[in-house]
């Protein structure tokens, strides 16, 4: 019962807004909230809104609850307007905790500073170096976020990249880099273990439905994801997942020392992780259940990769189970919670897993991207030069400008055919896509030929003109 007790008071420690807050001033990120409790954007009455709605964390009010307004509000970020609705999940007891954490950090004053001018001198006698804002506006809101104080710039820059290899750009640069540059083997079983991945922790995320942490005391860094729920991170999963699973599908099928690949891999794994402490996205104890969440999913499901890729390259009825499941899967998650942006992004992750095991299909039946046999292997490292780097960098541009032209195509196609095809007005394609039976079909047509084409189309693309 004491260890209990004490396991519980840790996961409270970690879980603390506060400790983010205190990481984050280590590294010289410094928030400009008002004393008077006024935000940069609104009046005092709009911060208190945006601080009771935990700075974009989703949460909902029972039926006959008597907060005020009764109001359900879904994925409200900072200085969103609440949405009324009929409620469909209680009141959690960590969002009242995270408001009250916001609220005791306003009292006493905790980084509660005036926004100095640039270079101007901050009560503690340091010189402020540069103020910013977060880059990019909140996907659900449009909120911009409140500006912020970078003390490092070094810091800050390294753990902005360590956060973009856990978005959409990375994604659609790194698979298919490794898949027409690196091994197009080990590139189709990579997708296929992130798209497992990153489907189980979104499912986790609207089954948990724990809020991001509270701001203030935590400066928001990012915003971009700020109205989705918060555990487990499926950054720490993706970058724990994606250089582990490469380490492990590639060390003996190609020449590089294991401390090398194993060094590589950690360093990543790290970035990632940490950066979402210092973006504000994510408390600690988010971060660490990511990470083991994580590696427990590769324990089951690296040993039966090729049990599965068999599966998918060999047998007849594999591109309509592909197709089914993936489907049906994503029907699963949609039901799991009222819309929202990451919804959005499961149906993506879907259909590129099954656009991608399609054209494995599709590959093997055309004698395309054939496997290399067992006495090629192990590949041996290339030595770099400017013709291999010219080529390669040839390839993706050509390859990621086809990318690019396939996904604006099928929008502009699929989603105007969908609304039509379920009676669903088009005008406003942000409103149409709120409906499950638009967005799910939409995301999943359009990113299923996005991944097809990335390991059928281009390659075939390259074999023509004498690319590969």
């Amino acid at each position: 019962m004491e260890k209990g007790n004490r396991l519980v008071e840790l996961c409270r420690y970690l879980q603390d807004p506060h400790l983010v807050a205190r990481f984050q001033r280590f590294c010289g990120v410094r928030g400009t909230f008002s004393r008077t409790g006024t935000t940069a954007t609104g009046t005092g009455k709009e911060s208190d809104r945006s601080r009771s709605h935990n700075n974009g964390a989703c949460r909902r009010h029972i039926a006959g609850e008597n907060d005020s307004g009764a109001s359900a509000v879904t994925g409200a970020g900072e200085g969103e307007k609440t949405q009324t609705g009929s409620p469909t999940r209680v009141r959690r007891r960590d969002d009242d905790d995270a408001d009250a954490d916001a609220n005791v950090a306003t009292n006493r004053g905790e980084e509660s500073e005036p926004p100095p001018r640039n270079g101007a001198l901050v009560p503690g006698g340091e010189t402020a170096s540069a103020t910013a804002k977060p880059l990019r506006r909140n996907s659900l809101t449009g909120d911009a976020g409140r500006e912020f104080l970078i003390g490092n710039r070094f810091l800050y820059y390294m753990f902005t990249f360590g956060t973009e290899l856990g978005n959409e750009l990375f994604y659609i640069t790194f698979f298919p880099f490794v898949t027409w540059n690196v091994d197009a083997f080990v590139s189709r079983r990579l997708i296929m273990v992130w798209v497992w991945v990153m489907y189980l922790g979104q499912c986790t995320k609207d089954v948990v439905g724990w809020s991001r942490p509270a701001s203030p005391p935590v400066v928001k860094v990012e915003m971009f994801y700020n109205s989705e729920y918060s555990m487990p991170s499926t950054h720490a999963m993706s970058g724990t997942a994606l250089p582990l699973s490469l380490l492990f599908l590639t060390y003996g099928r190609w020449e590089y020392p294991f401390t090398l690949g194993f060094s590589l891999a950690l360093c990543w794994c790290l970035l990632v992780c940490v950066s979402r402490i210092y973006m504000g996205m994510h408390s600690v104890l988010d971060v660490i259940v990511g990470v083991l969440y994580s590696a427990l999913i590769l324990l089951f499901f690296l040993p039966a990769l090729d049990l599965i890729d068999g599966f998918n390259v060999t047998c007849r009825c594999a591109p309509l189970v592909i197709v089914t499941l993936h489907l049906l899967l994503g029907f699963f998650s949609f039901n799991l919670d009222t819309w929202s942006t990451s919804r959005g992004d499961t149906a993506q992750i879907l259909g590129t897993g099954a656009g991608v095991a399609l054209a494995s299909h599709v590959n093997r039946r055309l004698g395309l991207l054939p496997d290399a046999a067992p006495d090629q292997l192990p590949f041996a490292t290339p030595a770099l030069g400017a013709g291999l780097v010219g080529s390669a960098l040839l390839r993706l541009v050509l390859g990621v400008l086809v990318l690019m032209a396939t996904r604006a195509l099928m929008k502009a196609v699929t989603l105007p055919l969908v609304c039509r095809v379920f009676g669903v007005p088009g005008g406003d394609a942000r409103k149409a896509r709120q409906h499950m039976e638009v967005e799910l079909p939409y995301r999943y047509i359009v990113y299923g030929a996005v991944g097809f084409n990335v390991l059928f189309l281009v390659p075939l693309l390259f074999s023509c003109a004498r690319l590969s």
